[in-house]
């Protein structure tokens, strides 16, 4: 990434304002160029869309050099397409400015002048468009380039974006501008967590970034070892993470509103920081990115540090259970059985469904925390999830529909798709031991759902739970307009959304 980038609304029409490349939109079908451009301008635009049959097709970019006498702040204009109005999103806008803005940064341009997508006669809200156009700037031209010797084009040299306002409030765009950078910001925090090697994210390292985020946030952390886990019979993540050279880790986060909490929530993230499988050893294809195993707990450490920012009035506690499976001369064997913090026992009949059974441990603790009614966790826990919606969307489960609700009213305003599934209790037979209270995997079909069913039996009678499965979009595998290849920090805006936004 370049330094750091001013983000601000401008009253007016784009052509008033001075930068070295500007961006405008055209809609597939429209008679006229959309936006506040400025009439001169836009007639001009329109002209050049016709004669160079630009009809506005989703994601397609024609650059335009302007001559110099014409009155405008800029002499390259990148005319971006949006598709048609009735199949226009807010995630739509988001996507495709995210590849404009890496077009633009690619052109070397250091400032940037864009109309807002909003106001009389334009289909989204002021605050809105400007919190989507902030989250396609910043997701869109974010790059993982550590330890690259040479970075990719995203933004090196971009340090300003200017929004044309229009007739909108300037402090209203400002404030959608900030929501949007910030939520963004909060997710490619998480997505650096995930793209870090597993040889450098360890559980002790993660446990050291959290504190050091913590302390930056404001928000109290506390870190549990083997000796205090194993004092508190955490038999579970202890087991998985036995085989591995690295110890375990449990991170406790908690954010506490400046006035008394409305709620006291949950969120409990999957930290398997590398998931070779254990003895029941992955193929080598399947380990090449299970450094992402951890994704669940880098999106709660992201969306509690960013909370602060909000300040929501509710009680949040992030609990991260942070291991590494290997197979080790120590490691847990098929078959062994492991006794869980709640007092159950587990038989983990195969040591590569290890996530649900650290999760069994998070869950239990939380389930004990004072006046919290509800919690989430969040966890690449299965490939039938995978199977089932793709590698896009998350499936939602849990134990409570209006919380379950909740989660998708939450994601669809921001942009992540998020799917429910179905608990039948039918299904829980599947996952009986016949030496154990409970095995960790049960048949094949409907993996995801019994997954989740082992996650509630560690959920404590009257807490609202919800699980969402992230396996699918958590890594990606190919590159998706802001959803690059690597880490998504999928679920960091989903929460946000959810946890700082009026009822």
């Amino acid at each position: 990434m370049s330094g750091p980038l001013q983000l601000a609304g401008r009253a007016g029409d784009l052509q008033g304002i001075k930068a070295d490349v500007a961006i405008a939109y055209r809609l597939r079908g429209d008679t006229g160029i959309v936006g506040p451009v400025g009439a001169p301008l836009a007639a001009r635009l329109l002209e050049v869309a016709r004669e160079d049959r630009f009809h506005g097709r989703p994601g397609k970019l024609h650059l335009w050099h302007l001559p110099g006498e014409d009155g405008t702040g800029f002499r390259r204009l990148l005319l971006l397409g949006l598709g048609s109005r009735e199949d226009l999103t807010l995630e739509r806008y988001r996507r495709e400015l995210g590849d404009a803005f890496v077009e633009a940064d690619r052109l070397g341009a250091t400032s940037v002048a864009v109309p807002l997508l909003a106001g009389e006669g334009l289909p989204f809200e002021p605050g809105a468009a400007a919190r989507a156009l902030a989250e396609g700037l910043v997701l869109g031209t974010y790059r993982f380039d550590r330890y690259r010797s040479e970075p990719r084009p995203g933004r090196r040299h971009l340090k300003q974006v200017l929004v044309a306002a229009g007739g909108s409030p300037v402090r209203q765009v400002d404030a959608g501008l900030a929501r949007g950078e910030t939520l963004a910001n909060a997710t490619n925090f998480a997505r650096d967590l995930v793209n870090e090697p597993a040889g450098v994210l360890t559980p002790a390292r993660m446990a050291e970034i959290a504190q050091e985020a913590a302390r930056t946030a404001g928000i109290d952390i506390t870190v549990l070892g083997p000796d205090e886990m194993r004092s508190m019979g955490m038999g579970g993540i202890l087991g998985i993470a036995q085989g591995s050279q690295q110890p375990p880790r449990l991170i406790h986060l908690v954010y506490r509103p400046a006035t008394r909490p409305a709620r006291r929530i949950a969120l409990v993230g999957k930290g398997l920081t590398f998931d070779s499988g254990g003895l029941s050893l992955k193929t080598a294809d399947g380990m090449e990115t299970m450094k992402c195993d951890m994704a669940g707990a880098a999106s709660v450490l992201a969306t509690l540090c960013a909370l602060p920012e909000f300040g929501p009035a509710v009680e949040v506690h992030g609990v991260m259970g942070m291991a590494e499976n290997m197979p080790g001369g120590a490691a847990i064997r098929p078959g062994d059985v492991v006794k869980i913090m709640n007092g159950k026992t587990v038989e983990v009949r195969n040591t590569d469904a290890e996530g649900r059974v650290v999760l069994a441990d998070c869950l239990s603790f939380v389930s004990r925390l004072d006046g919290v009614d509800t919690a989430i966790d969040l966890a690449t826990l299965t490939g039938a999830c995978v199977v089932a919606l793709g590698p896009m969307a998350c499936g939602v489960m849990g134990n409570d529909r209006p919380l379950v609700d909740e989660i998708l009213r939450a994601a669809e305003a921001a942009g992540e798709a998020m799917w429910p599934l179905p608990l039948y209790s039918e299904y829980r037979e599947h996952i009986r031991s016949d030496i154990a209270d409970i095995k960790n995997t049960g048949i094949r079909w409907g993996g995801a759902i019994t997954a989740a069913l082992f996650l509630q039996e560690f959920v404590r009678e009257g807490l609202r739970w919800a699980h969402l499965d992230i396996a699918g979009p958590a890594f990606g595998e190919k590159e998706y307009s802001y959803l690059g290849k690597g880490g998504s920090g999928v679920g960091v805006r989903t929460l946000l959304h959810m946890l700082t936004t009026p009822a």
